[in-house]
């Protein structure tokens, strides 16, 4: 059945744009981590000032999870698209301009505001737009965001070693955003679908099988921020590689999701999907041994590839899962709740590690992701016992 429909899946113009700016968001996020300690170095910073920035930017796509679904109620999905993508041009120059830290990280704040009205619309949009193949286009896009997210390090290395600096890494995305905004300037944005007739002005509530993904959304989003936000440093520190290097090594991370996607849109046409979910969360603690525990550079970023892995499946499998589980009105609320929990995660997983490394060491603030990773094996295997919920679609007139 998954084979059939992925033979009728159809990949329209707003398709690709969804893809385009998915991707373009991943490589404009996926800049911080390998850019913090030339951030640092330049500003003096503390680990736990540094982790900052990511805090601020999980803070914003917080508060975006939570008011996007009103603002696309109010001023339609195509404004809150394109608008907040603008936004976070705006709020990016100003990033780039500044050399304070109350100032880059009060940009970096408005920056995950704005870039996540337009990450929650493109998930809730993408999930609409194909229905029943929403898994398809999830995965693809994620492909997509893992692929931009491979060049992220290597320009920030690259520039930097040039002698063009970092910043140089994150004006290629506001060329790359001028680019699609002239190529896709026509492209329809699908409204909200409104199948369900509304009673009353309640929201019904979200199935308890969401929530339950929500969890392992969460933690692993903690896993994955973690190892891309303080990974340079874990590097060069436990690696000892030199601060370019370990920044350009990040690549091998994000490359392995890109590879783990890939084979993961494959394998899920014949594994259930949460079976395929546990695997790979499986594979994250198999990678992050070596990793950790490594006695040599090579064997260490070897773990950091196998960790990719095993990372790189998580999120677009329990988004698909939990989006699956509402119905299309719902959307961009279920949405906007998941882009909130994935903010909390950011926020709270990097500056937790970003204080213990403060106290302890780098090492072991990355011990701490190698528990959660065995805990999240559990929490994975406890979701998939729960009744797994399709939602029915009473289609509009029809008696509820």
């Amino acid at each position: 059945m998954q084979a059939e429909s992925s033979a009728t899946f159809v990949r329209d113009r707003f398709t690709w744009l969804a893809y385009f700016m998915l991707a373009f968001f991943s490589y404009m996020v996926s800049t911080r981590g390998p850019f913090i300690p030339f951030l640092r170095d330049e500003l003096n910073l503390s680990y736990s000032v540094a982790g900052m920035h990511l805090s601020a930017f999980a803070i914003g796509i917080v508060v975006s999870g939570l008011t996007t679904d009103r603002l696309s109620r109010r001023y339609g999905r195509r404004w809150v698209f394109w608008g907040g993508g603008g936004a976070s041009i705006v709020f990016t120059i100003i990033f780039l301009l500044v050399h304070h830290p109350v100032l880059t990280i009060g940009s970096t704040l408005f920056i995950g505001v704005t870039s996540g009205w337009l990450l929650v619309t493109i998930q809730a949009t993408l999930s609409d737009h194909h229905g029943e193949k929403r898994a398809i286009a999830i995965t693809e896009s994620n492909i997509a965001a893992s692929a931009s997210a491979v060049l992220a390090p290597l320009a920030v290395g690259t520039f930097e070693d040039i002698g063009l600096g970092w910043r140089m890494a994150l004006v290629v995305g506001l060329i790359t955003w001028g680019f699609a905004v002239w190529w896709w300037r026509d492209v329809a944005i699908p409204p909200t679908q409104q199948v369900i007739k509304q009673e009353t002005h309640n929201h019904p509530p979200l199935p308890t099988t969401f929530w339950a993904y929500l969890g392992v959304i969460f933690f692993g989003a903690v896993i994955e921020w973690g190892l891309i936000f303080w990974g340079a440093d874990f590097l060069e520190k436990n690696a000892d590689l030199k601060a370019t290097t370990a920044s350009t090594m990040i690549t091998v991370f994000f490359l392995a999701m890109v590879i783990g996607r890939a084979i993961g849109s494959r394998l899920s046409r014949f594994i259930e999907v949460k079976h395929l979910l546990l695997m790979t969360y499986c594979l994250v603690v198999i990678g992050f041994i070596p990793l950790w525990l490594a006695p040599t550079p090579a064997i260490s970023v070897l773990g950091l590839f196998i960790a990719g892995l095993g990372v790189a499946n998580g999120f677009p499998l329990s988004l698909s899962t939990a989006l699956g589980m509402v119905t299309p009105p719902e959307t961009d609320r279920a949405s906007g709740r998941i882009s909130f929990i994935a903010g909390l995660a950011i926020f709270l997983g990097p500056q937790v590690l970003g204080v213990v490394a403060d106290i302890s060491s780098i090492r072991a603030a990355y011990g701490i992701i190698g528990v959660i990773s065995m805990v999240m094996v559990g929490l994975v295997y406890w979701a998939n016992q729960l009744p797994h919920h399709t939602p029915m679609i009473v289609q509009e007139g029809a008696n509820a």
